[in-house]
């Protein structure tokens, strides 16, 4: 099957792209949604692994985001409004959630009731939209503590270094090239943007003027979109950079580095290129867990670790900051 989304010159000057971290959140949370096994050749294995338990102990795999983001298909399009600006906060994306029209809610429904079976939370939403929709919203913020905040750093880099280099490729070779290098199943032909061997059509008749272009770490391999007159439509495209998103940053303390905050704390920076809790840390290192809470309160204030709440433990993950400061560290010693 193939469609084709037409542009004028308007909708050209209107085409842009956008961060947007509800798009990570609905495209992630599919992934762990479906089996293991599914997904052991998916750059994603690794991350997948460590968040998936977190997710069913704390009930996630059958809530809210289940009955609105099934394993395959359609997902409800009220969880991706359209973003404001290039860097949304999850926050704004959510406020908007909660102010989703109650017929779009229900347009949503009805087309999610063909993928599946109707369920409590899925009437709930039909009779009371706005009570469920800060429930779903509620939902939303404990998965991201659970599933993203610990790695939203090093994902938010990625997606933000895509979006530099296309914006750089449109000013040297014009936005049709751009358009046409999306992905494979993305091309530019004659004023018409067209999707080949796509299960839903993208036409300018269902959507706005404009495009919005949004990279996506966990939409990889496909390309998604969001199609709900009258805003623009949305193409979510997988980001450049993908198969080395997890790869580890640094794996032994430098001496530049160690030399400014000590051994103890730059074996701790080093350690957490996978998020951890105190007990993890204090193991995996051979310190007390009073001196890793001790350090880790000291990095914490020097903006290299950030602490996300997971269940009645808090992981502790490194910053962007803390991981530029390691590589320099490793370069100078190389």
């Amino acid at each position: 099957m193939e469609s084709g989304l037409r542009f004028s010159a308007a909708d050209l000057a209107q085409t842009r792209f956008a961060v947007s971290p509800m798009w990570e959140v609905v495209t992630s949370f599919r992934l762990l949604s479906r089996q293991p096994d599914t997904t052991a050749a998916s750059p994603h294995r690794r991350w997948a692994a460590q968040v998936r338990p977190r997710l069913v102990r704390a009930g996630l795999d059958r809530g809210w985001l289940a009955a609105l983001v099934p394993a395959h298909g359609y997902l409800a399009d009220f969880l991706n409004p359209t973003p404001t600006g290039p860097f949304p906060t999850l926050e704004a994306e959510l406020d908007a959630i909660r102010r989703t029209p109650p017929e779009q809610v229900r347009d949503d429904l009805r087309r999610l009731g063909v993928e599946g079976h109707d369920g409590p939370r899925r009437r709930l939403l039909h009779e009371a939209p706005e009570a469920a929709l800060r429930k779903v919203a509620d939902e939303i913020d404990t998965y991201w503590e659970l599933a993203l905040a610990p790695y939203w750093a090093r994902v938010q880099k990625l997606l933000e270094a895509d979006v530099f280099h296309r914006a750089r490729q449109v000013a040297e070779h014009g936005s049709a090239r751009v358009l046409s290098e999306l992905h494979e199943t993305v091309r530019w032909d004659d004023g018409t943007l067209r999707l080949v061997r796509r299960h839903c059509a993208l036409t300018r008749d269902q959507a706005g003027s404009g495009l919005l272009l949004i990279p996506s770490a966990f939409a990889w391999p496909k390309v998604l979109t969001r199609s709900v007159h009258p805003d623009p439509p949305q193409l979510a495209y997988p980001a450049r950079g993908i198969g080395t998103l997890w790869e580890p940053r640094t794996t032994a303390a430098t001496d530049a580095v160690a030399a400014v905050l000590g051994r103890s704390r730059t074996l701790l920076l080093t350690e957490l290129d996978t998020p951890a809790s105190t007990t993890q840390l204090a193991t995996h290192c051979g310190l007390s867990a009073a001196g890793v809470s001790q350090h880790l309160i000291a990095l914490r204030n020097a903006g290299l670790v950030t602490a996300h709440r997971s269940g009645r433990s808090v992981l502790y993950a490194r910053t962007s900051v803390a991981d530029q400061l390691l590589d320099q560290g490793g370069s100078r010693d190389g």
